[in-house]
Order: structure tokens, then C-alpha cells, then sequence
């Protein structure tokens, strides 16, 4: 394909993919008269900072926002050190039925999450957990996605190596600690951004799981915003976007490890 191509095609995407932000953020600074009198256009007649301003002075967003920080922080945490530990047993250490748990895991993927949150309303509710944020941590400690990543990234590191390390007097978790993970980076990008994000969007689980307001996340807090009748969509707009702000600056930190990490993993 020749370069003008190259660039012809990928400005047509670029813009396909920022004209929604580009939206959010014409919503976001338009006064909430002007967009119920004249709709949302491609450029405000009017800019405002009362849509920000209206929202810290009606809610509790730092606290919000700092729920959603620590919810999601958690969570990565887990899930990275959990499926990191998951995918090295599947990929290097050789026991009976290995093969048949990794097809367990994989199976996971093609139930839809609704289908689990009775019986995972269930669990949490039976460990006392309803309420607290580890009843929107814990659920989402390990992942299958996370697990099938890990696993594919450790079959391309040679055994080797891990054998070497183990002849040198390393233990099984010494090889890993000393020799996997450090070769290791590009899959952490990945796991941590996934992981990340999926909990900082999630909407529905912590809903259900989160009764107080005051531990809402902001994804939750969001609805505060919708009435029955009526919708603040200024205040929504400038709400999604201080929510995407941690993602675009973890995603602008980790894009270059998280690219070498989707190829390497094998995830096309």
C-alpha cells in the first residue's frame, strides 16, 4: 500500500475514533441552556465551566472519584499478581489436567456476565461482603482473559531458561520472580491497563454490590445525573470526562509496552 494511502487511511480513523471525545468535550464546556434550546453541535456558540463547577458544588465527586481510584487500584493489583501466578502453572509447571483447566478457563469466557451475578450476588452475600468494596474487588480478583494472556506470553519465553535458573538453586517461584517476570513487562502493561479499565467502566456489579452512595464509583455516581423526566447531559458529559481522564494518562504511559505486549501474547 503506498504511504499516501497509509496516511489517507489512518487519518480517517483517527478521526472516526476522536469524533465521540471530541462530542463529550464540546457537551461538556456548552451551557446547559444553549443545549436544551439549540441541541449539541460540532462547535459551541458559548463556552462554560458551569457544568464542572455545578458538579463539585452538587456531589461528592472527589469522593467518588477516589472510590473508583481505589476499587479499581485494588482490583489491577489482584488481578495482575493473580493471573500472573495462574498463567506461569499453565505455561511452565507440568501437572495432571493442565491442559483440561486451561479449556475450563477458556470456557468462562463464553458466558456472559449476567448470567454469573445471581450466584456471585450469592457468594459475596453469604461472606457478609454486600455493601463493602470488597464485594466488588474480590469478584473480579482473576480473570480468564487475564489468565489466557499471561499463559500465551510465558509459552514464548524458552524453558531454558527457567531450567537454568532452577540448576543455579532457584526454586519454582525463585525462576519466576527472577528470571520470568523481569521479561516480563510488556505483559504487566497489558494485564494492568485491561484490568484497569474494565473495572474503572464497570457500572452494573457495583450498582448491585454498593448500597451506600458515599462508596459509589463514579460510573455508578453517574446516574445521579439522569432523572425520570429529565437528563443534566452537560453534567454527564463533563462527568465522563474527568472519568476518562486516568485512562487516557495510563494509556499514554503504557501504550508502548501495551503494544509489544498484544503482539507477544497473542491476542490479534
Amino acid at each position: 500500500m503506498p504511504t499516501w494511502a497509509r496516511v489517507l487511511v489512518a487519518t480517517v480513523v483517527t478521526v472516526v475514533f476522536a469524533l465521540p471525545l471530541y462530542a463529550m468535550v464540546v457537551v461538556a464546556f456548552t451551557p446547559r441552556d444553549l443545549l436544551l434550546d439549540d441541541g449539541a453541535g460540532l462547535w459551541s456558540s458559548q463556552w462554560t465551566t458551569a457544568n464542572f463547577t455545578g458538579l463539585f458544588e452538587a456531589y461528592p465527586i472527589w469522593r467518588w472519584f477516589g472510590n473508583a481510584l481505589l476499587v479499581a487500584g485494588l482490583t489491577t493489583v489482584l488481578s495482575v499478581v493473580v493471573n500472573l501466578l495462574a498463567g506461569y502453572a499453565l505455561a511452565k509447571l507440568r501437572f495432571a489436567g493442565r491442559t483440561a483447566a486451561f479449556l475450563v478457563v477458556l470456557a468462562t469466557l463464553m458466558i456472559p456476565t449476567q448470567a454469573v451475578m445471581i450466584p456471585q450476588f450469592q457468594v459475596v452475600s453469604a461472606l457478609g461482603l454486600v455493601g463493602f468494596f470488597w464485594a466488588v474487588i474480590l469478584p473480579s480478583a482473576s480473570t480468564a482473559l487475564g489468565i489466557f494472556l499471561a499463559r500465551q506470553f510465558f509459552l514464548a519465553i524458552p524453558d531454558e531458561l527457567v531450567d537454568a535458573a532452577k540448576v543455579d538453586g532457584c526454586t519454582t517461584f525463585g525462576a519466576f520472580r527472577r528470571i520470568v517476570l523481569p521479561l516480563s513487562r510488556p505483559l504487566l502493561a497489558v494485564m494492568t491497563l485491561l484490568a484497569f479499565m474494565q473495572q474503572w467502566n464497570d457500572f452494573l456489579w457495583p450498582l448491585i454490590a454498593l448500597r451506600d452512595p458515599d462508596l459509589y464509583t463514579l460510573p455508578v455516581a453517574l446516574r445521579f445525573l439522569q432523572g425520570a423526566y429529565d437528563a443534566d447531559y452537560g453534567g454527564i458529559m463533563a462527568m465522563a470526562l474527568l472519568s476518562s481522564i486516568p485512562l487516557l494518562v495510563m494509556f499514554v504511559l503504557l501504550q508502548r509496552w501495551f503494544v509489544a505486549g498484544l503482539s507477544r501474547s497473542g491476542l490479534k
